[in-house]
């Protein structure tokens, strides 16, 4: 069995957040928030890099934050993502992520 590693982990300045994404959904939402897991409903198609877009769109709307600072940095053509935020806190990015 593989150790659960945080969704939400700082390293440096920088903050990487793991997300499993389900795309093609009606609407754009955070469905799950856990030690682990992040899941996102996009409606965006996983074709040509438009999911991952649509992902890193996403969090910054919720976290109030400029979408530039976003990158997926693994899991490209997966469901499964790790995306880097640039110049970010842990702490409150899992406290915007949680809140309602």
């Amino acid at each position: 069995m593989r150790p659960v590693l945080p969704a939400v982990r700082q390293e440096g300045p920088d903050v990487f957040v793991t997300v499993h994404v389900q795309p093609r959904a009606t609407r754009n939402q955070l469905l799950e928030t856990s030690l682990g897991r992040i899941t996102l409903r996009l409606t965006a198609p996983p074709v040509e890099g438009k999911a991952n877009a649509a992902c890193c769109a996403f969090l910054a709307a919720r976290l109030d934050l400029p979408k530039s600072r976003f990158a997926v940095v693994g899991g490209e053509t997966a469901r499964d993502k790790l995306i880097r935020i640039r110049q970010a806190d842990a702490g409150q990015v899992l406290a915007r992520l949680q809140s309602g």
